[in-house]
């Protein structure tokens, strides 16, 4: 039982046992309750009539006995002589000492006060957190001694983010054999700070850590530090770190230390003066006058942009590890740690998972990985199969199908052309990924969709590809025009356009691939954005001069891709027949139905390198890549 439980609980007996003796003593005795209430008069008239057979005086109170043997009760008037009347009439009297003492006066008295203070100790005590620290314990720290007999994380649990981990895996080494380094005079870091977005499993890897070290391991929150009163934070501080110092050596892990480390001084008013002392006192407490020998300090963010110049410094924390979003072999990994638990199928293919999840982080990928098996016993399968995890794509990335959406016959044919512009021109030039996918159910707010899958994650844009990418985007105008006529052009491709114009944004005014242009980055000065450009504007000449050449680059690819859906305009034909037909083809079922062959699974499994899985297998939700660097984007589905 935990002390705060402990606490409760005593403080309801005590409460209890209060109420009962204020109860008792207001009660009076036991025969006072049996007995029933009779006047002065009728008391006098008994006894007159040698009706009672006992008498016991109890200071005003008068209890008797009737010749029945009934008790009864009465209160003596202050002038009234009973005593002389009662021995007048040979009745038997017996006098007792009073029951209320002094000491019980008192305490009848003070029980309601004691009351009031036992009730107001108690709220206090659950506003600050349960019982942790007493009533008046505001000062006392909330850190954690994380224990995890069961569910210990270690690092094997741990993927993605292998130099993450090497960094933190050498401070394990140096609490279990700290003889290795100082041998060298190599000292222990005082602290580490864990810098990356959100989900990308930094708390894990402080989890991982408390597993591995084999010391004591403290949590706590940023927020923890904060409260309403000026100086609680800091004696929080201060005590953390004096429990810290106990049982050193050990690690003391701050989550979102943002909420306390903030820039000092910064914000409207000057600041908060209660976060900037809580910080102040972190500050000294890391790396003041005092050493805090063998304790280290772990820290999490993802914003360091935020967070005071001196809480950064060598000396607090030595160490900044950049905890990123995984590429293509850490999210396979990942994927096969969160698959552990998993049954999964034959036709899993871990890497083609990986390939078509650019820019998902860890959390993202447990989510996926959730997902599939929650789709797969919602159809009562044994076993998690690759169908379940392109579905789960799907949700994840563009919500559930809209199968029971109404769609005319006119509109899922220019959707299926659309559709097929895409891929017949993705398919046609060299540089763009390969397409994994083409589907014409709607999902989300899109109609349809095309789907490449990257061989890698790509760092780098070329020119050549931003133009080859240019015309697969624009390959679903083209279809449309080259199938309809210009008149009838949908607004299908509104999408389409919006991508095209970030990318030939993004290559004339941030990539320097215009000639005309030349080698200036305008994005901030067009876009209204001060940074170290503050006063930097664009003349009129260099913006229509950016437009001009913005509007050449969309309007090259909308060319080439016509061309190209001219040239092949009998495979485009057939696969757009195809797509009306069986609505979703994988890669390898685009060339077949391409080649005028039916789109059967296994036939011809080894001509492409982007194997597909099963022919139902809906497609990639994926209007955007997260990891895309700006204006490189996939294929936006039709509107």
């Amino acid at each position: 039982m935990s002390l705060g439980n402990a606490r409760n609980i005593a403080f309801w007996v005590v409460l209890f046992l209060l109420i009962l003796a204020l109860f008792n003593l207001f009660s009076g005795s036991g025969g006072t309750l049996q007995s029933q209430e009779k006047t002065y008069s009728e008391f006098v008239s008994a006894v007159d009539a040698g009706n009672v057979t006992k008498v016991t005086l109890d200071g005003e109170q008068i209890r008797y006995r009737t010749a029945d043997g009934r008790d009864y009760v009465t209160i003596k008037p202050s002038d009234a002589e009973v005593t002389t009347l009662l021995i007048d009439k040979d009745i038997p009297v017996r006098a007792e000492k009073q029951q209320q003492s002094g000491f019980q006066s008192f305490l009848i008295t003070l029980l309601p006060f004691l009351l009031l203070i036992g009730v107001w100790v108690y709220f206090m005590n659950r506003m600050q957190g349960g019982g942790r620290g007493g009533a008046m314990g505001f000062g006392k720290s909330r850190a954690k001694l994380l224990t995890e007999k069961h569910g210990r994380v270690t690092f094997d649990d741990v993927a993605g983010i292998d130099e993450a981990k090497e960094e933190l895996e050498e401070i394990v080494e140096f609490l279990r054999n700290p003889q290795k380094f100082s041998r060298l005079g190599g000292k222990i870091p005082k602290g580490a700070l864990l810098v990356g977005p959100p989900g990308t499993g930094k708390t894990l890897l402080a989890r991982a850590i408390a597993g591995e070290a084999g010391v004591p391991f403290f949590t706590i929150s940023g927020s923890d530090f904060v409260e309403m009163f000026v100086g609680v934070g800091a004696s929080r501080v201060r005590d953390m770190f004096e429990q810290a110092k106990k049982n050193a050596p050990c690690i003391v892990f701050i989550d979102e230390i943002d909420a306390v480390g903030r820039h000092r001084g910064a914000g409207y008013g000057g600041g908060n003066d209660e976060r900037e002392q809580t910080l102040n006192q972190l500050l000294v407490e890391m790396d003041g006058f005092e050493a805090n020998e063998g304790v280290i300090i772990l820290a999490a963010t993802n914003r360091k942009d935020v967070l005071d110049p001196a809480l950064l410094r060598p000396g607090r924390f030595d160490r900044q590890v950049t905890v990123g979003n995984p590429d293509i072999k850490g999210r396979e990994k990942i994927l096969g740690v969160h698959a552990r638990k998993t049954p999964l199928g034959p036709d899993v293919d871990l890497r083609i998972i990986a390939r078509g999840t650019p820019g998902f982080s860890g959390a993202d990928l447990a989510n996926l990985v959730n997902e599939a098996a929650l789709m797969a016993a919602r159809v009562g399968r044994r076993f998690v199969t690759m169908e379940d995890f392109e579905n789960a794509k799907d949700k994840v990335m563009m919500g559930a199908e809209r199968r029971s959406m109404v769609l005319t016959a006119d509109q899922k044919e220019k959707t299926a052309y659309h559709e097929a512009g895409h891929a017949v021109v993705g398919l046609a030039l060299p540089m763009c990924d390969p397409v994994y996918k083409a589907t014409i159910i709607p999902r989300g707010g899109a109609l349809g969709m095309v789907v490449s899958l990257p061989e890698m994650d790509r760092l780098n844009w070329h020119r050549d590809e931003c133009q080859q990418k240019l015309a697969m985007t624009m390959a679903g105008k083209a279809a449309e025009i080259l199938k309809y006529g210009e008149d009838h052009v949908s607004n299908g491709p509104a999408g389409d356009i919006q991508q095209a114009s970030q990318l030939a944004r993004a290559m004339v005014m941030r990539w320097g691939m215009s000639d005309k242009v030349g080698n200036i980055d305008y994005a901030e000065a067009h876009e209204g954005y001060s940074g170290n450009t503050a006063g930097f504007s664009v003349s009129a000449h260099t913006k229509e001069l950016i437009e001009e050449e913005v509007k050449r680059f969309i309007q090259e690819g909308y060319e080439r891709a016509y061309q190209i859906l001219s040239e092949k305009q009998e495979d485009w034909e057939r696969l757009a027949q195809g797509l009306l037909e069986y609505e979703t083809l994988t890669g390898d079922e685009i060339k077949r139905v391409m080649r005028g062959e039916p789109p059967t699974a296994g036939d011809d499994g080894d001509d492409s390198a982007d194997k597909g899985n099963a022919a139902s297998v809906t497609a990639i939700p994926k209007t955007k890549p997260k990891s895309a660097p700006r204006g490189g984007m996939e294929p936006e589905p039709t509107a």
